[in-house]
């Protein structure tokens, strides 16, 4: 009986660990900075850390790698990403009429995301806005 009681009371320790583990595996908790990215190369530690989780308890496991790649916290740094003022919001630039030719918006996306831009990409999403309060919610908020 005594033998009994010391393993389940070493297996319910072992499950604490595990689950605490699973809990700070998340890349979104161990890497906050790198929410809002929408692609780029995945960080092996991350997902072998993800993949853990999978193997030791699947739903959670499959929830971390959810999360993860839902925020984007998933891929190294240097992956595209939304850019954000210093208060969280996102940027909004004006220009006026003259100054919206392809050259130039190309020249001015470039200045404020701080990486080179074109319009020929695959993967550009353009939105006709009639003014910043027009900017969907998710777009915002880097879902």
């Amino acid at each position: 009986m005594k033998s009994t009681t010391g393993f389940l009371k070493s297996l319910f320790i072992l499950f604490i660990f595990v689950l605490s583990l699973q809990m700070i595996a998340c890349g979104t908790l161990i890497y906050p900075e790198r929410r809002g990215q929408k692609s780029g190369q995945i960080d092996p530690a991350i997902a072998i850390l993800d993949g853990v989780g999978i193997l030791l308890f699947i739903v959670p496991g499959v929830v971390a790698f959810a999360v993860d790649f839902a925020t984007g916290a998933i891929y190294l740094p240097g992956g595209s990403r939304q850019k954000k003022s210093e208060n969280g919001q996102a940027v909004v630039v004006r220009l006026e009429k003259d100054q919206l030719t392809r050259r130039n918006l190309e020249m001015v996306i470039s200045r404020h995301t701080g990486h080179p831009f074109e319009f020929d990409r695959s993967d550009l999403q353009a939105y006709r806005l009639h003014g910043p309060e027009c900017i969907p919610m998710d777009l915002i908020c880097g879902i």
